[in-house]
Order: C-alpha cells, then structure tokens, then sequence
C-alpha cells in the first residue's frame, strides 16, 4: 500500500517470537532486516515528502524490499 510502513514484524505476525530471537543470534538474520527496514524508511520517506524520483529507483527499491521480504522469511521458515 502507498504511504504505509512495512515493519517484519506487521508482516509476519505468526513469527513475532522467532523475528526477534533470529535478530539476537543470527548476525546474516540481523544484516538482511536492518537492510529491510533502511530500505523499508527510504520508500515511506520518498512517498511521504512526495518529492519527484525517477520510476526506476523507485521501483528499484521496491523490488529490494521484496527480495529481502522473501529472504528474510526464508530464513524465518527455517527455522534452525
């Protein structure tokens, strides 16, 4: 949706637990959502200021926070 945060844990609900377990003890875990959630604040800011940006860097960073989403709940699905 435009102009709403995508926080992990508002999107996988059923692994609230584990996300924040994961974040303790598994430094890749930990990297991939600071990168999710940088990633995450720069697509609010941009739609929030409203301020004009090229299509491709937006959509650019929309499809990074997609592939972090999968990987992170990859790893969350795991489980180890």
């Amino acid at each position: 949706m435009y102009g709403i945060r995508h926080g992990i844990e508002q999107e996988f609900p059923e692994f609230l637990t584990t996300i924040h377990e994961r974040k303790q003890r598994d430094p890749l875990f930990g990297r991939l959502l600071a990168a999710y959630d940088d990633t995450d604040k720069k697509i609010y800011g941009l739609e929030q200021l409203q301020l004009p940006v090229a299509d491709d860097y937006f959509t650019y960073l929309k499809r990074q926070r997609v592939k972090l989403k999968d990987q992170l709940y990859s790893l969350l699905r795991a489980r180890p």
